[in-house]
């Protein structure tokens, strides 16, 4: 037979020892933590994490507990973590006359303070930026094509590979004064919210 009973064993222990590391440096704990949390010597995590030790069914059972796990999650095989977002399915926003400006949101998942897009702006299409708070950083690089910017009425223009750096609070516009389709990329640095002083 292919498969052996040593070879089962050999592929579980390996698999705990990836897992129970991965979830561990996910969790922001040390081994000694993790011990602690589950009863066990420190010792122990160290050898699992090893693949030197044949674990018990309880030994498995307060790891699995203690990571919020199920056996089968700790014993399997270690999952990508990667996920495919394909062309297209992440929002798109159109803005301008016709729809002659599209700005595509570049990441699936949101990164707190900033915002990342993508512009593709039309022959002649504009489209007027939304002033954020005061302290807010903006910068626009021109991967395509020209863009024309605007910041508090002072043009710039942007070629290929140029990079502009620019207050978020201060009223700005984008334009694509060429003949063909002008992309860049728009990352903005929010700046924090101050909530009302605290009373003393």
């Amino acid at each position: 037979m292919p498969d052996t009973h040593d070879d089962l064993l050999d592929g579980l222990t390996a698999n705990l020892a990836t897992h129970l590391r991965h979830v561990r440096h996910q969790r922001s704990l040390t081994q000694g933590q993790l011990a602690k949390l589950c009863g066990i010597p420190r010792s122990t995590v160290a050898n699992l994490e090893a693949g030197r030790s044949n674990p018990t069914l309880a030994v498995l059972a307060k790891l699995a507990s203690a990571l919020q796990l199920t056996l089968e999650e700790l014993l399997s095989a270690p999952r990508v973590g990667c996920q495919l977002f394909p062309a297209g399915s992440l929002p798109v926003k159109t803005r301008g006359r016709d729809g002659a400006v599209k700005i595509h949101k570049l990441l699936p998942h949101p990164i707190p303070g900033m915002e990342i897009d993508r512009f593709e702006l039309a022959p002649a299409g504009r489209t007027v930026g939304v002033p954020h708070r005061p302290g807010t950083q903006e910068y626009l690089c021109c991967e395509r094509g020209t863009i024309r910017l605007h910041v508090a009425g002072e043009p710039f223009e942007l070629r290929k590979g140029d990079v502009a750096a620019f207050p978020g609070d201060q009223a700005h516009s984008y334009h694509n004064p060429g003949s063909s389709i002008a992309v860049g990329y728009s990352v903005v640095t929010l700046s924090p919210m101050h909530g009302p002083p605290m009373a003393g």
